[in-house]
């Protein structure tokens, strides 16, 4: 019987990040020319939170025509509770707590430093090749 694969094995390596000091127009341009949804939020280095695109069009929605858009940091409007993982905690156990907590993205640490993310584009993408191995003429 094989053994559980750890969730670095199915994560993304390597993520992009940005500082809690930057404003929320510098997260909005790393997202869209990175084509991504999710960004990592550090502070003097150090995990702080994660930051969606959903939070990113709330807070401009928020801050409607004013100037306060321009002046809003990604710190102000992240999500400080993001759900943080060890790198070789168990995939299944990641997934599960992804489902019931209706998580879509997991941080990965290695001694508390952030290695990579686990997105619910990444649940897919792993579901789908393990049903290729399971049908392979499907």
């Amino acid at each position: 019987m094989k053994p559980m694969p750890h969730i670095d094995s199915m994560m993304t390596p390597f993520p992009h990040s940005i500082e809690a000091s930057h404003t929320i127009h510098e997260a909005q341009a790393i997202m869209g020319s990175e084509g991504i949804r999710h960004l990592p939020v550090t502070s003097e280095g150090r995990l702080v939170g994660i930051i969606s695109d959903r939070d990113l069009k709330l807070a401009f929605a928020l801050a409607g025509a004013s100037t306060e858009g321009e002046t809003l940091h990604v710190g102000d409007v992240c999500n400080l509770e993001a759900y943080i993982v060890e790198y070789n905690t168990p995939a299944d156990d990641v997934v599960m707590y992804m489902s019931e907590f209706r998580v879509s993205t997991a941080l990965i640490t290695r001694n508390g430093k952030l290695v990579g993310i686990f997105t619910t584009t990444d649940v897919c993408r792993n579901y789908s090749e393990l049903l290729k191995m399971a049908y392979p003429d499907a």
